[in-house]
């Protein structure tokens, strides 16, 4: 688990733009210098670099795109346009000073020359419009959602730009700016759809609305932010007969505790689930025509916070750290094993049994430029090692005999078809799973540490596909795929009759941003609702590797998949100004390496809806602010583990920490 190749698809990189006064010494010249491509069309990129004195330098120019889903550029240039918009494809060398793959010198990214094209891939014809009758029937005294749907020349569903809607008969029904059917009265009407000169009309009746009186009920009269509480509408007519078709509006209102200009203050969903932000009296209202129903309810702060108490230290100040590993060793005594980054290709070994006094007890050095994955097998036997950047630009993993972790053994090295670098590994018992070049994961059985052999290998077959991490637990791996979100994949559950060498996918969940870096699964015992934990990692203002702090973005998205086919983003865990890297669950605590926010100490018991960090659900916080650190003063927590009631997280910028929770029950 990484900082993803420097993220290489959210990077902010320095423009190089021909017009500036002072030219720089050196510059990436790209031929031609924009696009604008139909969709399916090809075009092909040249680059080349220009040396102050207008002489072209030879350097190799590397291309990516920022959105891969839309457009794809390969290693010679050639440009594919996939979907409509507004693109970026970025040009950048090798840092200035690197003599060879794998063996780039420790320099800043400003050491780079970067260059962008934009990409203008123009929408295809509209040739249809078809307006979608709501379900079910229409009645007086209600609104609905109304949809149109475009279609291209090539028969496939296309956004719409500037829809021109309008009723035949407002006195029936008309329809907002934002596309709502307000439901007068009975009767029929018609409602006409026009954009880029294409129309279409769909007939509707409006019925007269049955209902008399609504009774609005709640599983609760009381909760705590966060909790989600249940309302139930029930709707009569003029006999008392219930009435099930017709649709209730859902709205609320707060009296806050807190009246100093409070934010908003809760969420309210129309199947009826509401979730306070802030302590207070909420009135929530049904309406359906002229009736109304009132509840009110009673939220009090969840109370749930305490701090984070400095333990102990393993410091790490000569390269920047990267991920960790505690387990407990065959003698009965505590261990952890870190990875460094960008440096030599060191993995170090500390003795973290008496967590106040943490030992450094051992050191393995591969060939590498970064150790970025460490992993331990459950039996504390065999520790796994990602490499990247090896000098012979063999890379792979590493198995080493930990055993005694005072002196570890390199048993082998293993590197067939890993050659591209590996980023993340995983050990579910003697199968590690290890990404290959960051476009699949190959499954190895490593029963015999001295010879690993490859059975098996799990690939997307989407476009221009990536991945970036991949965690197993119960016969499931979860894997972690940037703009193609998260994939569950049967690896021995019995789900889909997959296993080790047979991998067989499940279920997906991808969402807008593309940022997806990792993954962790989570049964809720209170609801019985399975998650999957999605974790953000992307640098929107760059990446400084020296002398300055780094201030990445991104959040934790909590997918419901309860229902394997029809998963929902439910939740989130969002702290304002920061970003999120690698995560942990234990019990119903997520502990979330936030980067430049620090550890992040998450309750997320229960049911899940809305902004978790809005409703008070952070127990803790803890910020690794060191003066002496590789960079000082800036926190870039990496990844947390707990263990034995302790919490150990690795910092990018200052090595091994270990801290514990103390809850003093304070809002």
């Amino acid at each position: 688990m990484s900082l993803s190749a420097l993220s290489l698809l959210l990077l902010s990189p320095t423009l190089v733009l021909a017009q500036d006064a002072t030219p720089p010494a050196a510059r990436i010249v790209i031929q031609p210098p924009s696009l604008e491509l139909q969709i399916g069309e090809t075009a092909t990129l040249e680059a080349s670099v220009i040396g102050a004195d207008g002489q072209t330098l030879d350097e190799e120019v590397f291309f990516f795109s920022r959105a891969r889903r839309s457009v794809t550029i390969d290693r010679a240039g050639k440009v594919e346009a996939l979907a409509p918009g507004q693109f970026t494809i970025v040009a950048r060398t090798r840092r200035r000073g690197a003599t060879a793959e794998g063996q780039e010198s420790r320099v800043s990214l400003g050491d780079r020359l970067t260059a962008e094209v934009p990409v203008t891939i123009m929408p295809p014809p509209l040739v249809a419009l078809t307006v979608i009758a709501p379900e079910g029937r229409l009645y007086a005294g209600t609104e609905v959602d109304l949809q149109v749907r475009g279609t291209d020349d090539r028969g496939a569903e296309r956004a719409v730009a500037s829809l021109y809607l309008v009723s035949s008969a407002p006195q029936v029904a008309t329809i907002t700016s934002f596309g709502r059917l307000e439901l007068r009265s009975p009767g029929s009407f018609t409602v006409t759809a026009e954009a880029e000169g294409v129309k279409s009309a769909l007939d509707m009746q409006v019925h007269a609305n049955p209902v008399v009186s609504i009774d609005l009920q709640v599983d609760s009269d009381e909760g705590r932010t966060g909790d989600v509480l249940h309302f139930t509408s029930l709707t009569r007519d003029l006999n008392g007969s219930p009435v099930t078709e017709v649709p209730v509006t859902l709205s609320f209102t707060a009296r806050l505790e807190d009246d100093l200009g409070p934010a908003a203050s809760g969420q309210i969903e129309p199947d009826g689930r509401f979730v306070a932000e802030a302590p207070g009296t909420y009135t929530i209202m049904a309406t359906c025509g002229s009736n109304i129903a009132r509840k009110s309810v009673r939220i009090a702060p969840r109370n749930v916070g305490g701090q984070l108490k400095l333990v102990g230290r393993g410091k790490v100040y000569d390269t920047h750290t990267s991920d960790l590993w505690i387990w407990e060793g065959l003698d009965g005594r505590d261990y952890a094993v870190t990875g460094t980054w960008g440096a030599n290709g060191d993995a170090i070994f500390w003795d973290v049994t008496d967590p106040a006094n943490i030992e450094r007890i051992a050191t393995v050095n591969v060939d590498a430029r970064t150790v970025n994955d460490v992993k331990v097998t459950p039996d504390g036997r065999l520790c796994v090692l990602s490499r990247e950047g090896a000098s012979n630009r063999k890379n792979g993993v590493v198995l080493v005999d930990v055993s005694n972790p005072r002196e570890p053994e390199v048993l082998s090295s293993y590197s067939e078809a890993l050659t591209g670098g590996v980023h993340n590994v995983f050990a579910d018992g003697n199968t590690i799973y290890a990404l290959s070049a960051g476009r699949r994961y190959d499954v190895i059985d490593a029963a015999d540490p001295r010879s690993p052999r490859t059975i098996g290998s799990f690939e997307l077959d989407t476009p221009s596909h990536s991945i970036h991490d991949v965690w197993v637990e119960d016969g499931l791996a979860y894997s972690s795929n940037w703009s193609n979100g998260v994939h569950i994949v049967d690896v021995g559950a019995g789900l889909k009759g997959g296993s080790p060498s047979n991998p067989q996918p499940v279920a997906s969940y991808a969402y807008p941003s593309g940022w997806n870096h990792a993954a962790f699964p989570y049964r809720d015992e209170q609801t019985g609702r399975f998650y999957v934990v999605a974790g953000d990692e992307a640098f929107p203002f760059g990446l400084h590797t020296e002398g300055l702090p780094t201030y990445p973005r991104g959040w934790f998205h909590f997918i419901d998949f309860s229902d394997l086919d029809a998963p929902q983003e439910v939740a989130r865990y969002q702290v304002p100004e920061a970003g999120t890297h690698n995560l942990w669950i234990e019990g119903d605590v997520l502990y979330g390496a936030y980067y430049n926010g620090g550890l992040r100490v998450v309750d997320i018991s229960g049911e899940l809806m809305g902004d978790l960090y809005r409703q008070g659900r952070e127990i803790a916080f803890f910020l690794p602010a060191d003066p002496e650190g590789h960079i000082a003063n800036a926190p870039m927590v990496w990844g947390p583990q707990p263990h034995k009631g302790n919490i150990f997280f690795s910092d990018w910028n200052s090595g091994l920490w270990c801290v514990r929770l103390e809850q003093d029950g304070k809002n």
